[in-house]
């Protein structure tokens, strides 16, 4: 398990001796099985996840409507806003799949970085990756129309469509089910008569 946290590590930087054995030390491997709700609205988000198998969605519920936020998977971060904070969450954390992650929580993160001060810097440089890119994510879905959504997760994606509820799809793509439906016909029927 600690080998895919290296693999995904090493997208950053030099794997080190000090850095295996922070790793090693401090990290905590926790498995989950599908339908597991890992964080309620209301609840104190204690713990983030790295997942290293498996799929989580993040979600609210609106006027009794569930509306997906995101979708969390293999060797992605799932950190709630209120992570660390002493506030309760407005959304859920359910495992689509069974899920198994690295499971990380404040005192936890604190100690490691106290012992182990570049792993300190490294997690900056991640969590600013992290940010960069949720922005651009942000930017993209604001600017473009529900099929360009479609037409994006396709491309980056693609294996969420195979993962995922397409209720769940339209949701994520601010739509409801049907257009979905509309959308993927027309897109079917354009490749058929190119």
């Amino acid at each position: 398990m600690e080998q895919e946290i290296f693999n995904y590590l090493s997208k950053y930087t030099t794997i080190t001796e000090e850095l295996v054995r922070a790793i090693t030390e401090s990290t905590y491997f926790q498995s989950y099985p599908k339908g597991s709700i890992l964080l309620k609205e209301g609840s104190i988000a204690h713990e983030c996840y790295f997942i290293l198998k498996g799929c989580i969605r993040s979600y609210l519920l609106k006027d009794g409507e569930e509306i997906t936020i995101e979708f969390y998977t293999e060797e992605q971060v799932v950190s709630p806003a209120s992570y660390g904070k002493s506030i309760p969450s407005d959304h859920y954390l359910e495992c689509l799949e069974d899920v198994v992650v690295s499971v990380g929580n404040p005192e936890l993160e604190k100690e490691t970085f106290r012992k182990y001060p570049s792993l300190a810097s490294l997690s900056l440089v991640i969590a600013e990756v992290v940010m960069k890119e949720r922005q651009e994510s942000f930017t993209s879905f604001k600017t473009s129309t529900p099929e360009e959504r479609y037409l994006n997760l396709l491309s980056t994606r693609p294996d969420l469509i195979q993962r995922v509820a397409q209720q769940q799809i339209a949701s994520y793509l601010g739509i409801k089910p049907e257009s979905l439906s509309r959308i993927k016909k027309r897109i079917r029927s354009r490749k058929v008569s190119s």
